[in-house]
């Protein structure tokens, strides 16, 4: 518990330093969404399918702390750099694709797949460093001009998965395929109905551009990694399934507008 306290007072409070030590800030606020790219472990590994079908749709809040306000004092940070915080929320859909389920069988293991049905939805609060390439100021005095930026942060994120079965209840031999009936990292099946708050870390690429004065329009691509494997429901035993070999993690393709208070 002491560790996810630890965490919010570095998302609320991260970087505090460097912004009391500025005299003038900026503040930006502003909305994103787009569709959600969830690397989970439903489906076959490397499966185009997969990739594509298990997605989801995202939308958040954001706010920007600019300190480039200060015209009189330009430092290499307040010129490339921006603390960016943000609230989302992102919801995914799950089905098992790939060749251990398309191939042409009635057999009871193949059907056990097809009937796997999951979904997550995750709520997210933290904050961003964010570098632009460019100077600040070069780009806000430019209207139609694009401002490149590269960010690195963290976040605590709490999920809500759900694993369930067309056929019926899962953990029932008949209805849920072996792999999943093994006890693992602590639960008592490879899937699990839960909620839970998890430690995540994310990096975005992107670029703005000038609208207006006061106006910025967005596109950021966000990759996002769980400290568990569990955000999805789905956690066959690791050490006897090697091919589950990473945490889940997702990419979200943002657009978003941002308005200068």
């Amino acid at each position: 518990m002491l560790n996810y306290k630890i965490i919010v007072l570095f998302i609320l409070f991260g970087f505090s330093g460097a912004i009391n030590a500025q005299i003038g800030i900026a503040h930006e606020i502003g909305v994103v969404f787009g569709p959600v790219m969830f690397k989970s472990d439903y489906g076959a590994r490397n499966d185009l399918g997969t990739n594509i079908n298990n997605n989801g749709f995202g939308i958040g809040l954001v706010h920007y702390l600019n300190f480039s306000y200060n015209t009189n004092n330009e430092t290499f940070f307040s010129e490339h750099f921006k603390v960016r915080s943000d609230i989302s929320y992102n919801k995914s859909e799950f089905k098992h694709y790939g060749e251990y389920v398309e191939k042409n069988s009635n057999s009871t293991g193949v059907q056990q797949l097809r009937a796997m049905r999951g979904s997550s939805g995750i709520f997210n609060l933290g904050t961003q460093l964010e570098y632009s390439p460019i100077k600040i100021h070069d780009f806000e005095k430019t209207i139609g001009s694009f401002g490149p930026y590269a960010s690195i942060g963290a976040q605590l994120s709490y999920y809500s998965a759900k694993a369930n079965s067309t056929l019926g209840e899962l953990g029932i031999p008949s209805i849920t395929f072996p792999k999943y009936l093994t006890p693992s990292d602590g639960h008592p099946f490879g899937f699990s109905n839960e909620s839970k708050a998890v430690f995540s870390i994310i990096s975005s690429i992107g670029t703005r551009y000038k609208l207006s004065p006061l106006q910025d329009l967005i596109i950021d691509f966000r990759f996002q990694y769980f400290n568990s494997d569990w955000v999805d429901g789905l956690n066959p035993n690791p050490a006897i399934y090697k091919e589950n070999k990473a945490n889940d993690w997702l990419v979200w393709v943002n657009l978003g507008y941002i308005y200068y208070l």
